[in-house]
């Protein structure tokens, strides 16, 4: 078992990357921007990433992140959704702080030992939900009320990126995200359908989820769109929200005042805020429980597009067979 690190109170926090992807290069980037955070290694099972580790970030790179454990204070795990737990879990029981890419796990079962796991050593466990960011800064989540409706839209070409699980665990869990901060409360029921095309999971999703205080969110992800779009729309009692995150453009026509869209950097505050939470033992904005929570949603959204298709193949079998 490895040794139990201790994080300083004062001096340099040491820092991991774990995998080396699209993602991890940028969070490698990140914590060498940040005053008093030492990068100090990349783990990724890709040779040549690890050889190229000392030129790009300056750091050594290993092959096993299990090398890793006990030397580092924080961790981000930008692995493959799959790894996720196992990983997360290890590095919380040797001390270090950890932010983990979305989604936090496969299942709600992992997702609940980790959020025990983190609440029981100590240590700070977010996610990198950052579309929470970008969206904190309209102010829309400033205020109290609730909308009767909300629709998503995220929809993209095919990058091959995320394909170890389905679109909406890859790509629909940031909205879900969005819509439980939005829709205090329990989901009622889930409606969806979706359909395989690059992988064989979904790789585009509708699905329409109902709480139990009468409100409906509308969500459409696609990671096999001609091109893309992204936005989401809510109404109030007293008007309408509609945002475009891609031409960054708010229409607003409740008597609330909101700000402009401003994208900035939110990855870059994300893991700021993970290295402040860290520091400061304040709360992450991006809390485990909430991260567990869109989990949950998106896993009954892949369960009713799942029921969809069998459904859909049994009216079919049905056909044929009194057909003939």
């Amino acid at each position: 078992m490895s040794p139990i690190r201790i994080v300083r109170e004062s001096g340099f926090l040491k820092a991991a990357v774990i995998g080396a992807g699209a993602f991890g290069r940028h969070h490698a980037t990140k914590y060498r921007g940040i005053e008093g955070v030492e990068l100090v290694a990349i783990a990724d099972p890709s040779p040549e990433v690890r050889r190229n580790a000392p030129t790009t970030h300056g750091v050594r790179g290993v092959a096993d992140w299990r090398e890793l454990l006990g030397e580092v204070d924080l961790v981000s795990v930008c692995s493959p959704a799959t790894t996720h737990s196992t990983i997360v879990r290890a590095f919380l029981n040797a001390g270090a702080n950890v932010m983990v890419e979305k989604p936090i796990a496969t299942s709600v079962e992992e997702a609940d030992d980790l959020v025990t796991l983190a609440a029981k050593t100590g240590k700070v466990l977010t996610v990198g939900h950052q579309e929470r960011f970008v969206f904190a800064h309209t102010g829309l989540l400033d205020y109290n009320e609730v909308p009767l409706e909300v629709s998503c839209w995220r929809k993209g070409p095919w990058t091959g990126r995320g394909a170890d699980v389905s679109v909406v665990l890859d790509l629909m869990i940031h909205d879900l995200d969005l819509v439980h901060q939005l829709i205090p409360g329990k989901v009622r029921s889930v409606q969806a359908r979706g359909r395989c095309e690059k992988s064989l999971l979904a790789d585009d999703v509708q699905a329409a989820v109902m709480f139990e205080n009468g409100a409906v969110a509308r969500l459409e992800t696609s990671r096999v769109a001609p091109e893309r779009s992204r936005g989401m729309k809510a109404v109030y009692a007293d008007g309408i929200v509609e945002i475009d995150f891609l031409t960054r453009s708010v229409t607003n026509t409740t008597p609330r005042a909101l700000n402009a869209l401003d994208v900035g950097d939110p990855l870059g505050e994300s893991v700021t805020s993970f290295v402040e939470s860290v520091r400061t033992g304040t709360s992450p904005l991006v809390r485990p429980e909430e991260a567990r929570n869109a989990l949950a949603t998106a896993i009954l959204v892949d369960e009713a597009w799942e029921r969809s298709i069998r459904s859909r193949v049994r009216r079919d079998v049905v056909a044929v067979a009194a057909a003939n």
